[in-house]
């Protein structure tokens, strides 16, 4: 059990890493500037870097606690990203008032596939890991 924690917390720390490196990516060599929502959903990304790298080390039980309300809070924001993106929430609901528009879309692969969207992927990947990993652990317990 404890190596296939550690496999799936460094599986964790690899999403989390491909994101950051991605978000950089995007901002500074596109030069897509980032608007609020972004910084703060890469302000919940980046530390997870750090902390899924002890925790593939340290072990299941602490990462899941301290790393889970980073990846709910970049979820939901990342859920909202999306509603904005898709219009379903109206651009006068943005915090973005100044600057970049939250609305703006950069990339559209697939029709659907945006930068809000990836962060909405690796921050749910993120997080069935991590209840996976929680669950897991309670029934084995």
């Amino acid at each position: 059990m404890k190596e296939q924690s550690s496999r799936l917390i460094f599986i964790c720390w690899l999403i989390s890493m491909i994101s950051m490196f991605g978000s950089l990516f995007f901002s500074e060599v596109m030069e897509f500037p980032p608007c609020a929502l972004c910084w703060y959903q890469r302000i919940a990304m980046y530390p997870l870097v750090a902390l899924f790298l002890v925790g593939s080390f340290r072990g299941a039980k602490e990462t899941f606690y301290f790393s889970i309300p980073l990846v709910v809070i970049g979820w939901i924001m990342a859920v909202y990203h999306n509603l904005l993106h898709y219009e379903i929430v109206p651009e006068t609901a943005s915090p973005c008032r100044e600057g970049v528009s939250c609305a703006t879309v950069y990339i559209e692969w697939l029709g659907f596939i945006t930068i809000p969207m990836l962060s909405f992927f690796a921050f749910s990947l993120i997080g069935f890991i991590l209840i996976y990993l929680q669950r897991k652990k309670f029934y084995e317990e």
